[in-house]
């Protein structure tokens, strides 16, 4: 096997938490099995073939680490108590891959063994928030949900790349096409596409597929549109819906396709914050945060963290 998930403990995260008297942090509430309170499942992936096989960079193996380190000392308190999250556990990648064509293939098993994890830890009622790894694990995501809701599902994507590149065998740059193909989608949104960074192969292969898009790049004079064009979407999908974020979106985060230009946090908190007030969700995806360093892990790490603080704090809000 090319990867293998590890189910989770509490003394794990509780070997993360930094217990202080008087306090109680969510590594202290943070359920590893689920139960009739759990209302979000959290997984995570640690691997960066994905993105390797699309001609990235690696890192992506290292988001989660530095996430789940962070999030488990926020603290449990009126605002977010914790018990409602189940951390399940990772999938991590445990073989180097001498070629591209062995990776795309490995892929598919990762593919295989990410929904079937999604599957067997969630049901109808329970949200999969998923951190980490390339956001070829989407594709996966996406088959698991299709399943648990028994229906097709919609999703919306804020992200620089469309990740709709042809069938050429799995990788982060082709999740949403495999997912189009394979009729697991009704609607496809990507929001904040950057115009110089999608082929055309990509944006006809988005007008023939019937997918709204919009450009980050014409939303440099009006930063507020972009919150409008989502609530736009969600009001007109008529399916559960994933969301996605790629980190990629997000100015000078160390991600698999880092840029200077793109959302700030807190522009990434807004759009999140939003994305939770949606009645029907079917999963959260926060993939491609890559830190190399230890200043980079502190900000993959605890940008993440706010990121799923916002999404699970203002969901159990509505």
């Amino acid at each position: 096997m090319n990867f293998q998930f590890y189910p989770a403990a509490n003394d794990q995260l509780l070997n993360w938490t930094s217990i202080r008297e008087g306090e109680l942090k969510l590594g202290q509430t943070i359920q590893t099995t689920v139960t009739n309170e759990t209302k979000f499942i959290l997984l995570g992936i640690e691997e960066s073939i994905g993105p390797q096989s699309n001609l990235g960079l690696a890192g992506a193996e290292n988001g989660f680490l530095s996430f789940i380190k962070r999030f488990v000392n926020i603290q449990s308190n009126q605002f977010l108590s914790g018990h409602e999250i189940c951390f399940i556990g990772t999938i991590r990648q445990k073989s180097d891959f001498t070629s591209i064509e062995n990776g795309r293939i490995a892929i598919e098993e990762l593919d295989a063994l990410v929904s079937q994890t999604i599957i067997e830890h969630s049901n109808d009622s329970i949200i999969p928030i998923i951190i980490g790894g390339g956001h070829n694990n989407a594709y996966p995501i996406i088959k698991a949900s299709h399943s648990t809701k028994a229906s097709k599902i919609d999703v919306i994507n804020l992200d620089p790349h469309a990740d709709c590149r042809a069938l050429e065998g799995r990788h982060s740059g082709n999740p949403f096409s495999y997912a189009l193909k394979y009729d697991f989608i009704e609607k496809y949104t990507v929001l904040g596409l950057h115009m110089g960074y999608n082929s055309t192969f990509i944006l006809d292969f988005l007008k023939n597929e019937n997918c709204n898009f919009t450009f980050y790049d014409n939303y440099l004079t009006n930063r507020t549109q972009l919150l409008k064009d989502l609530q736009t979407e969600i009001s007109e999908m008529r399916h559960s819906i994933g969301f996605e974020l790629d980190l990629d979106a997000i100015a000078y985060m160390p991600s698999s396709a880092f840029s200077p230009s793109g959302w700030t946090i807190d522009e990434a908190r807004a759009y999140i914050q939003t994305c939770a007030k949606t009645k029907n969700i079917a999963y959260l995806h926060l993939p491609e945060g890559a830190p190399i360093s230890i200043q980079e892990e502190k900000i993959v790490g605890k940008a993440l963290s706010y990121l799923v603080y916002d999404f699970v704090r203002i969901k159990l809000s509505h």
